[in-house]
This record gives structure tokens, C-alpha cells and sequence, in this order.
């Protein structure tokens, strides 16, 4: 499979993050988070989330 039709990231909302975390983890196998993430919002209003896996 290409690398282009991959997921690589999902969030989920949670009200106890450890708890989800385990859950993610039992389930799949998950070891969830890895890497860094920033939201910002250009001068039109566009919304963009950018994420690296890179904890630099």
C-alpha cells in the first residue's frame, strides 16, 4: 500500500486521556502519542493542523 492512502493520524476527544490511552492500546496495539502537532489559522481564515513525527 502506498504511503499516500495510509492513516497516520487520528484524534479523539477524551475526558480521561489515560484511561482512552490504555483502552487504544488493549484494543490494537496502539502506543499512541508519538511526535509534535500545531493548529494555526491563516490571515483568510483557513484552519490548517500541522504534525510531525520528529520530537525536535
Amino acid at each position: 500500500m502506498n504511503e499516500h492512502e495510509k492513516i497516520n493520524y487520528v484524534e479523539f476527544p477524551s475526558s480521561d486521556i489515560e484511561f482512552t490511552k490504555d483502552f487504544f492500546k488493549q484494543v490494537f496495539g496502539w502506543s499512541f502519542p508519538g511526535g509534535r502537532r500545531f493548529h494555526f489559522t491563516e490571515p483568510s481564515g483557513n484552519e490548517f493542523a500541522v504534525w510531525s513525527d520528529i520530537n525536535a
